[in-house]
């Protein structure tokens, strides 16, 4: 136990040297957190200290992988029924694209370029398809971006281009079982459910009993997660149908929402953002750097030459344009998980991973520190008092504490 808690201690406090940097730079604390991974890997290894990090640790996987099924949760409950039904053309059209195009893209790459075989390719083209919900709405809600139409198509955009690679993953390498159908069927009665059983539990037991819609909430998302685990799937698929599902009850709360984002934010996601910088191996990214590059540069290049012209369709104002594709060109939490499933499953070997998943968290950092610092549309930037999340350098409410 002496260890757990001087490992927890090491990376909350990597956490909060984070929090400092992304403070004076002005930049996601995500992307921050990103980078510490990355440089406090890369010391651990040159001291031959990384097993010290502890970054496959059970328990410490699992709260990490909590913190990304929580924060895919949040990201869902943000996207409000009539806003998409209204903007259900452009995140339909631009989630697409944001699929197809590097998934095409990085294939060929992979398989043409650098002589990969097929399935491998296959592979890195789903790896590298996505679009990070965990990068952009922790981007979204800093920039106060997730309250506004702007920020709510980005999200939905990224929620179509992610469950193309789902189904795409699924259709070319998970096994379809029984065990799928079951999933699939409980996943639909729990979500039919779901709203009418939180109101009835929020009316009889919540402001009586001590957080019972936090407790009802995590008990449904790892419940579903576990079913999607049994069935091959994974955890946060179902935690964004869970949040699609709960928008119009989370955003009728505001102060219930905040302390769910207090308690992602301040505790598990830096778990999940930190550990993804750890697994960056920067001495083979030294030996081949012409692979990285030709994977780096297929991805966010198919991405931006696949999206630019199509969101120019429904944004006409320069910032705003190269804003949502340099977000959509973002990859993580999908990406990672495409390239861990192909590892387990030997359809990559541990090079070919390690580039995949550097090629992911590069992807998450400099696309969107490009958008933050040359074209974030500040015109659409919502007015400081409006935003229900505190922005940086703000102080938060005593309701969050």
């Amino acid at each position: 136990m002496e260890q757990i808690f001087t490992t927890a201690s090491l990376w909350l406090g990597l956490a909060v040297i984070s929090a400092i940097i992304a403070y004076h730079l002005r930049i996601s604390i995500a992307l921050v957190e990103i980078c510490v991974g990355v440089v406090t890997a890369a010391v651990a290894a040159r001291l031959g200290r990384t097993e010290d990090l502890g970054s496959n640790q059970e328990w410490l996987r699992f709260l990490a992988s909590s913190g990304a099924v929580l924060l895919t949760f949040l990201a869902g409950a943000e996207l409000e029924a009539k806003v998409i039904r209204r903007k259900l053309k452009e995140v339909t059209v631009v989630g697409l694209v944001g699929f197809f195009a590097p998934f095409l893209g990085c294939t060929a790459i992979a398989h043409y370029a650098l002589g990969w075989g097929l399935r491998a390719s296959l592979l890195c083209g789903v790896a590298l398809s996505t679009t990070s919900m965990a990068v952009v709405y922790a981007v979204m809600l800093e920039t106060g971006f997730n309250k506004t139409e702007f920020g709510k198509g980005i999200l939905g955009a990224c929620f179509i281009n992610d469950l193309g690679t789902v189904i795409a993953l699924g259709l070319l390498f998970a096994p379809f079982t029984y065990k799928t159908l079951i999933f699939i069927a409980v996943t639909t009665l729990v979500l039919a459910m779901l709203p009418f059983m939180t109101r009835w539990l929020t009316q009889i037991y919540a402001y009586r009993t001590a957080a019972i819609r936090t407790k009802w909430l995590i008990l449904s998302l790892f419940g579903l997660g576990a079913l999607a685990l049994w069935s091959g799937s994974e955890a946060v698929l179902p935690a964004y149908l869970v949040g699609m599902v709960l928008a119009e009850f989370s955003n009728g709360d505001t102060f219930w929402i905040r302390r769910l984002r207090t308690l992602a934010l301040g505790f598990l996601t830096p778990f999940y953002f930190i550990r993804a910088g750890t697994f960056v191996s920067l001495p083979a990214l030294v030996s081949a750097p012409t692979v990285f590059l030709a994977l780096v540069g297929g991805k966010v290049l198919s991405k931006i030459f696949g999206l630019h012209p199509f969101i120019g369709l429904f944004r006409r104002q320069r910032d705003e344009r190269w804003y949502y594709t340099l977000m959509m060109s973002t990859g993580l939490t999908f990406g990672t998980i495409s390239a861990l499933y192909g590892l387990s499953h030997n359809i990559v070997t541990q090079e070919q991973y390690s580039f995949l998943v550097a090629v992911v968290i590069t992807s998450a950092v400099v696309p969107t520190l490009i958008a933050g610092l040359a074209f974030l549309p500040r015109h659409l930037l919502p007015e400081p008092g409006k935003l229900v999340q505190a922005m940086p350098g703000e102080k938060c409410s005593s309701e969050e504490g």
